[in-house]
């Protein structure tokens, strides 16, 4: 358990403490620039995180928890997915995996595309944190396909069953 101690030095009872790495910052400051956590005042007695799920927690700015979740990344499978989570909690974001709709993989398997999804007030935090970590546009992009590859598709199947129907229609007049 750590405990915040108020120094000698602090002058200024409103000042708040980081019951990470102990360093004081002004009252208007919610979370230390450093360590991302959240500040307390002198004093308190601040408990150890009870499991990592309490300690990710404890991590999350409230400003970004307002909202229906949102898409604003995907990733090629699980742990790439874990990779962008950490990303966006070192920003305060709180986020979501899941399965990418569509894709027929054992949940067990970390093979296959997840969405990550966070509260529409953390989204545009997100994806400047994204950016800013070097991913980019790709990484936003959207997880419907274009309509125009839709059509090239489609267009590309009615060909095929074409020419299927022609060699066939062929054969059997060979016949």
């Amino acid at each position: 358990m750590a405990v915040s101690k108020k120094s000698p030095s602090t002058s200024n009872s409103h000042a708040l403490l980081c019951p990470s790495c102990g360093r004081e910052f002004a009252a208007e400051e919610r979370f230390c620039d450093t360590c991302k956590m959240p500040l307390v005042p002198p004093g308190e007695v601040i408990e150890a995180p009870r499991s990592e799920a309490h300690e990710r927690a404890r991590k999350v700015d409230p400003r970004f928890t307002r909202g229906r979740l949102v898409r604003v990344a995907g990733a090629a499978q699980q742990p790439e997915a874990e990779m962008i989570q950490a990303l966006l909690l070192d920003q305060g974001v709180p986020s979501v995996v899941r399965r990418s709709a569509g894709f027929d993989v054992p949940d067990f398997l970390a093979a296959g595309p997840r969405d990550i999804l966070v509260p529409e007030s953390g989204a545009e935090t997100a994806r400047e944190a994204l950016y800013g970590a070097g991913f980019g546009s790709d990484i936003a992009v959207s997880s419907r396909p274009d309509p125009r590859q839709v059509a090239l598709v489609v267009a590309a199947i009615f060909a095929g069953g074409g020419v299927v129907a022609l060699l066939a229609w062929a054969i059997s007049q060979i016949t």
